[in-house]
């Protein structure tokens, strides 16, 4: 979808836009030969990466467009949606128990590391509020930098994951303290970045990585301690994908006292798109009453 050359960290919003517009009609015409006269009840769409006011940025306004063509061809509705709610739904898929009302949800992606309260009003429907995050790098940026650093492909969680896999003696880097501001709780990632940035001069690239791992879930953990009480936690965006982190959540978050942590499939930790389509799902059929999407 987005050619990211090797050695560089992203593209420009302008640049994913062109690719975006370049791309959908591709993937569309893939999509259509795969579904074949399959009926449309609706198109659901992420317009934007978070449920707020203020949130935007440009690639969503060429998926929003399309869609848009889409709905109105098919003469069907248009659904509105965005980026994180998508994530929170795919992280439900299965209807997991104990995150039927109230919970916390820690999304965490190369544009997102944010711990939220949220609430689920109706079926596809969130409130969502925001309690603590990272305030300079996110979780993913973290791996990122240091994966294209050591020659790993954009995005660098798969690769970096399989090269710490490999690790004898992980480097020790240090982990981010969490710090009440602003009514919430924050981390960083920019100290961790530097240490191991310095690391790679001197460590070999799979005990760097295996470092990089170990880092983040100390802090990550540091900050869901210090930014909720043990209740029900759903962790999702595409770090949550990450073994590592889901071996020492299940370890340092222990249910006997009163954590209940959820990470979805690794597959769906990646793919926002089908927790777009389930929230599409859940607001269609909520009339003939709640259906998870599991069987569909």
């Amino acid at each position: 979808m987005l050619p990211v050359p090797l050695g560089k960290r992203g593209m420009r919003p302008s640049d994913a836009v062109f690719h975006h517009i370049k791309n959908l009609p591709v993937l569309y015409t893939r999509a259509a030969s795969e579904t074949g006269s399959a009926d449309f009840a609706a198109v659901s769409v992420s317009t934007k990466p978070r449920p707020r006011r203020d949130s935007y940025l440009p690639p969503f306004v060429a998926g929003t467009s399309i869609a848009s063509v889409l709905a109105t061809t098919l003469k069907v509705p248009l659904l509105h949606t965005t980026h994180q709610e998508g994530h929170i739904r795919a992280g439900l898929y299965g209807d997991p128990p104990g995150f039927g009302g109230k919970f916390h949800a820690l999304h965490i992606s190369g544009g997102t590391t944010e711990l939220v309260r949220v609430t689920r009003l109706s079926p596809g429907q969130f409130d969502i509020e925001a309690v603590g995050g990272s305030d300079d790098l996110f979780a993913g940026q973290f791996i990122d930098r240091i994966g294209v650093a050591l020659g790993l492909p954009f995005p660098a969680g798969k690769a970096l994951e399989e090269l710490a896999s490999h690790s004898v003696h992980p480097v020790a880097l240090p982990s981010s303290v969490p710090r009440i501001k602003d009514l919430g709780v924050w981390t960083s990632f920019s100290g961790l970045t530097t240490a191991a940035e310095h690391a790679i001069t001197s460590h070999l690239p799979r005990d760097v990585a295996r470092g990089v791992e170990l880092a983040l879930s100390r802090t990550l953990i540091a900050l869901i301690r210090a930014g909720m009480p043990p209740g029900p936690l759903l962790i999702v965006g595409g770090v949550a994908a990450n073994r590592q982190l889901r071996v020492d959540c299940d370890q340092e978050l222990d249910r006997s006292q009163g954590w209940q942590v959820y990470f979805g499939s690794a597959e769906l930790s990646r793919d926002n798109g089908v927790g777009v389509a389930l929230i599409g799902w859940d607001r269609m059929t909520s009339d003939r009453g709640y259906d998870d999407g599991t069987n569909s």
